[in-house]
Parts: C-alpha cells; structure tokens; sequence
C-alpha cells in the first residue's frame, strides 16, 4: 500500500519503521548522518503519521504490518533492503528478516520479548500517554515542550535526556500520537505478539541502557532468541535517536553492512 515517508541520501536502501504512536520524523536525530552512506527511506505505518488506514476489513496486527512495509517497498521497486526499527518497529524488522525478505535487520529495543506483567505495564504507560496527547490542549503542549521540565513530564518514559528533544520535535510527536488511528487497535494487538519465528536473514539488537518502557532484562530473552549478544546503547533510553545521535547512527550502519 502507499504510504507516507521521507527519503534521503545514495547508497544501499535502508528502510526506518517507527514505533507505536510515533511517525517517521523520530528518525530525524540520526536521518542526515545514516543518508551520507544509505538511501534512507524512514516510512510512516498505516494508521500513523500521515499515512493511510489499513484498508477495511484488515486487523491492526504485527503480521499485517509488516506486510504493509513489504508491499510499499514493491511500490517504491526496492527489493531486499536493509531495515531498521524502534519498538514496534524493531519488531517488524525483526519479523522482516524471519522472513528473509531483507538483507539486514537492525532491531532497537524491539517489542515482543516482554513477560505477561511487562506487556500490560508496557500498555498501561503507552494508553495513558496516548490519552494524555487526545486531552492536552495544543497551547498547553506548546508550553510543556518549552521548559526541560515539561519535556521530562512528556516524555521521560520514552527518552533517557528529554533536555535533548527540541520543543518542536516534542510537539510534534505529541501531536502525532493523538492522531494516531492505528493506536488503539495496534495497542490491543500486542496481546498477540510473540517473538518471531527464527531470522533467515543478518539481524543486530540494541537495547537501550535507561529504557524503562520496555525494561533491558527483556534483552536478555531477545539474545536467547536470537543466540547473540544484544548491544546495550548506554546513556538511552527507549527511543534513543535524540538520546545519543552518533551512537545509534553507527549501530544501524554497521547492522547494514558497515
């Protein structure tokens, strides 16, 4: 399906999967620095950003997901490209290469490796942030994402230095988790989701050090999976992109080939 997404860059094509409630632009820390070595494609999900719905009668799953990518990249004509992902996103990178439809997967703090009383704690915060996006006025975000305190308040969950967001990157995201359609259903489909069948293709994990979404013990289930050692993002949190810019830039570089 056509979606909405940024492209940048020449090289091998690295395609960039947001997680839950976000869009492409949480990938702008790191864009320019991964577009002097790759074409960098970072797409929006269905239901997220500015990309459609889901076409009627599909469920909001991994699996649907993921195929959603797949077919954008038939659209776009980019066979086998390296993937990266964040969360929900790392997830689909992950599933993207049980598949063996990638050449590389790079996965970042991935979802799916969570006990049952980490998935509802993870849908607890994720439900309560989303509803807080819906209910905040626009001039009252605007106010929260100017002081460091406010963008601690909004999104110390997610990021390990919220001081490093900027005031309009924070509004935005607020905005595109309030907006979110594909929200409420993808939430509820975590239920269901469960680590993918074993990679036919090259895949990296990277956990952040400070993640207190998806806590780092859940990295340890991810190299058991995997049979690897998962690499630990020190000084990040759960989405690390703005945390250490340089540092999450080379993981995805090198998880594509160097």
């Amino acid at each position: 399906m056509e979606l909405a997404f940024e492209r940048r860059g020449a090289g091998e094509p690295l395609i960039l999967i947001h997680g839950i409630g976000h869009h492409w632009q949480s990938w702008l820390p790191v864009l320019d620095r991964l577009a002097a070595a790759r074409t960098v494609i970072a797409v929006d999900l269905p239901g997220f950003g500015r990309s459609p719905a889901l076409p009627d009668g599909v469920p909001y799953t991994a699996e649907s997901l993921a195929d959603a990518v797949e077919g954008f990249c038939g659209l776009l004509g980019v066979r086998d490209p390296h993937v990266a992902g964040n969360s929900l996103g790392g997830y689909l990178a992950l599933e993207l290469a049980s598949r063996g439809t990638v050449r590389t997967a790079t996965a970042l703090s991935p979802a799916g490796f969570w006990s049952r009383a980490e998935l509802l704690y993870c849908q607890g915060v994720l439900r309560a942030m989303w509803a807080s996006a819906r209910s905040i006025p626009p001039e009252r975000a605007a106010m929260l994402a100017e002081s460091p305190a406010g963008r601690a308040l909004a999104a110390g969950v997610v990021v390990a230095h919220p001081a490093r967001l900027t005031p309009s990157a924070l509004i935005a995201a607020t905005r595109a988790l309030a907006e979110s359609t594909g929200f409420e259903p993808t939430l509820a489909s975590f239920a269901n989701v469960l680590p993918p069948a074993p990679p036919k293709s090259p895949i990296t994990i990277a956990w952040g050090e400070h993640d207190r979404l998806l806590p780092r013990r859940q990295a340890v289930r991810a190299a058991r999976w995997s049979g690897q050692r998962v690499r630990l993002l020190k000084g990040c949190g759960h989405v690390p992109m703005s945390d250490d810019p340089g540092l999450v830039a080379r993981v995805l570089l090198e998880g594509s080939g160097g």
